[in-house]
């Protein structure tokens, strides 16, 4: 379905590290919406209770953690430039902290810590974000091996993808829902 055509715009674009980038939007406390760049971790694989989760990464002390709280419907929008191809998924954000419950999912969460660069580790060690700025010592990396407890892992649990494709005249575009017993229904419709 959709993740194969994903995967394909991916594969295309690989060596455009900028291609793993996409646009997360979520909805604040007072109702407005905030969208940010993240990078994609790749899918939660491995899972059937969490199967075509996309996983991102945060800090405990980012303003998103109380707006995925309050709310966890959130929006992705992707575009790759190769293939000239859209993806917008829509789903609910699981968080998993240190504290999360689940075995599982922490695993998955202790695997992508491990699977990060030196560099994207170290940053969970920086001061407050949106706190007023320090001078940044200089600090230690991290544990590779264990999670540092303001490491978060994020799961996009899409629900509908609306994959559009620029390519032609007319454009290509397709909705897939997925259904209560997980399955995804594809639809063509108009551009």
């Amino acid at each position: 379905m959709w993740r194969s055509h994903l995967a394909r715009s991916l594969h295309q674009h690989r060596n455009q590290p900028e291609a793993r980038f996409l646009q997360l939007a979520t909805i604040d406390l007072d109702q407005r919406p905030r969208n940010r760049t993240v990078v994609f971790r790749g899918f939660l694989e491995n899972s059937d209770r969490f199967q075509d989760c996309l996983k991102i990464i945060t800090d405990s002390r980012s303003q998103k953690i109380e707006q995925i709280k309050a709310n966890p419907w959130a929006e992705v929008s992707w575009y790759f430039t190769k293939t000239r191809s859209q993806f917008r998924i829509l789903g609910k954000l699981l968080l998993i902290d240190s504290k999360y419950p689940d075995l599982e999912l922490q695993q998955a969460r202790t695997s992508t810590w491990q699977s990060l660069s030196e560099a994207a580790r170290i940053q969970f060690t920086w001061a407050h974000p949106r706190e007023p700025r320090v001078d940044f010592l200089e600090i230690a990396p991290p544990d590779p091996s264990q999670p540092l407890d303001t490491f978060c892992l994020l799961l996009l649990n899409p629900t509908e993808c609306d994959r559009l494709e620029l390519r032609g005249s007319p454009q290509n575009r397709w909705i897939y829902l997925r259904d209560e017993q997980g399955n995804w229904q594809e639809r063509e419709v108009n551009p």
